[in-house]
């Protein structure tokens, strides 16, 4: 049996791509090793489905800094107001939070999973799940059919690898599309975590000290061996017994991984804000005024009331301040220091924990190799690539999604028009 595309992956990408592809009245099949359909899709938004971003178009490419600008062309097919429009038709209404997040009103990752698959099927998209694909099969210079691990052969004029990365291995992505793609030609670019918590070892991560701390409202910096600083982003993290975590940390990872490898150190440091509001003269004078307030208070139970209380015995401690002192007792040049630390807490990281920990995969199929217009590949006819396959990784927050239903939509409309 022929088809006239077949998608393999029936995650956001996938499932998406079936929708286009049918849409033009094309014969698809879709395949999935698993026997559910949207199992990252399931899980993504801590279960609720964070569907999109709804920030103006420049922002949302911004919110994507690897390779963010690859997506202009399957943004003009099907952007994130489009995703919007989508799920709202498909009778699925949308409420927006913080900082442009999309979100079911149901808060239920399920109702988004259900009605797209819903919506796969009234198509007419036959579905194949315990599919696990072996190879794509090639011929002089096109796509002729995908053979499964069973040994079955399957024919179709257009293939749409939506195979995923490497990460979250558990809901089926564990990098198989990889080797279809360099069968083709292509080439990948090195693999490495994203959106991941950073590793330290540093005795307060050592001793568990903070374990369980939430920093909210905070500024986490990451530097480099000069001092030059590479990024900042400000909201919120948490101590583990490992390191870092949270959503600020897991935007700095991208940038501790690259630094990491290109200055060929052992370790980064990156640095907490505490008061990003305030500068350092700032933090000294409004301590050294609650201090006033209560000249008789130590200086520990002072800053209890202004800083995080888990903090503050290391604070003192690296501030060369003892914890029992006064305010008639304050040296003025070691409160300074406890202002600079307030202003920027060194963390020495010298990691991330492994890509199947991260939430997004960095690297993938090399963006020359790909026609951004319609997904396909330019060195095999008939065979298209889109969602977290390709070497596009974005910020938690609706915007790795976005870029796959986006590309799977573009993947889809383009398989299916030339079949």
């Amino acid at each position: 049996m022929k088809y006239d595309v077949i998608v393999i992956g029936g995650g956001s990408a996938g499932l998406m791509a079936g929708i286009a592809a049918s849409k033009q009245g094309a014969r698809v099949l879709l395949l999935d090793k698993g026997d559910k359909l949207g199992r990252k899709l399931g899980i993504s938004g801590g279960g609720r489905c964070n569907v999109t971003n709804n920030k103006e178009l420049d922002e949302l490419i911004r919110h994507i800094p690897g390779n963010g600008r690859f997506l202009y062309s399957s943004f003009s097919n099907f952007n994130n107001k489009d995703i919007i429009d989508f799920f709202e038709r498909l009778g699925i209404r949308l409420k927006e939070e913080d900082n442009g997040r999309m979100f079911p009103v149901t808060d239920k990752a399920k109702t988004v999973v259900d009605t797209l698959v819903a919506q796969v099927r009234k198509q007419g998209v036959e579905i194949r799940l315990g599919s696990p694909v072996d190879t794509l099969l090639y011929d002089d210079g096109h796509v002729v059919g995908v053979r499964l691990r069973t040994g079955e052969t399957l024919e179709c004029r257009s293939a749409i690898v939506a195979a995923g990365g490497k990460s979250v291995p558990q809901t089926g992505s564990t990098g198989d599309g990889y080797a279809w793609a360099e069968k083709a030609g292509h080439s990948i670019t090195e693999l490495f975590p994203t959106e991941v918590p950073l590793t330290s070892n540093e005795p307060f991560i050592s001793s568990k000290e903070l374990q369980g701390l939430s920093l909210r409202d905070v500024s986490l910096s990451v530097w480099n061996p000069k001092g030059k600083k590479l990024i900042e982003h400000r909201g919120d993290m948490i101590f583990t017994h490992f390191g870092i975590s949270g959503p600020i940390a897991l935007r700095c990872s991208q940038f501790v991984v690259k630094a990491l490898k290109q200055f060929g150190t052992g370790n980064i440091e990156v640095s907490v804000d505490l008061m990003p509001d305030a500068g350092t003269d700032e933090a000294y004078t409004e301590t050294l005024k609650l201090a006033e307030k209560e000249p008789k208070k130590s200086t520990k139970n002072i800053l209890k009331s202004f800083l995080p209380e888990k903090m503050v015995p290391l604070l003192l401690q690296r501030s060369g301040l003892s914890e029992s002192l006064t305010f008639d007792n304050i040296p003025r040049q070691e409160w300074m220091e406890l202002a600079k630390l307030m202003k920027r807490f060194p963390i020495r990281v010298y990691g991330t924990l492994s890509i199947e920990d991260a939430f997004v995969t960095g690297g993938g199929i090399n963006l020359k190799e790909v026609d951004p217009r319609t997904m396909e590949s330019k060195l095999m006819g008939g065979l298209y690539f889109c969602g977290e396959i390709l070497d596009i990784h974005g910020y938690t927050g609706g915007y790795n999604i976005t870029a796959a239903f986006s590309t799977g939509y573009t993947a889809g409309l383009h398989a299916g028009t030339e079949a």
